[in-house]
C-alpha cells in the first residue's frame, strides 16, 4: 500500500519553460530505475508553474527518493531554471487507486 508521497513544485525562470518541460521528461527514465519509487509523475501546472508527485510505500522509500539521483539533478540545475528554490512538501497517502 501506498503510504507517503511528496509534491513538489517548480517555478521556471521566465523563457526557461521548455527546458523545465525536457527536464521533467529525462526524469522519467530516472524514475523507472527507482524500484522504491512505484508512482512518478511530472505534470504542468501552467505556462511557467510545474510539479512532480510521486509516492512510495513506506518513508525509506520516500528518504531514498529524496537523496538519490533525481533530486541531486533537480538541486543541480535549480538555479539555471528555477525562479525559486522548489517546494517539496512531503504528504501522507490516505487512500490510492493507480491502474496500469
Amino acid at each position: 500500500m501506498l503510504t507517503r508521497s511528496l509534491f513538489v513544485r517548480l517555478d521556471a525562470r521566465p523563457g526557461r519553460e521548455d527546458e523545465v518541460a525536457a527536464f521533467l521528461a529525462r526524469g522519467l527514465a530516472l524514475a523507472r530505475e527507482e524500484a522504491a519509487t512505484p508512482v512518478w509523475f511530472a505534470l504542468r501546472l501552467g505556462p511557467s508553474t510545474f510539479g512532480v508527485f510521486d509516492a512510495f510505500h513506506d518513508e525509506a522509500g520516500r528518504q531514498g527518493h529524496l537523496q538519490g539521483p533525481i533530486a541531486a539533478a533537480l538541486m543541480a540545475n535549480a538555479p539555471e531554471l528555477l525562479a525559486s528554490p522548489p517546494s517539496i512538501e512531503p504528504m501522507d497517502v490516505l487512500g490510492s487507486k493507480v491502474e496500469p
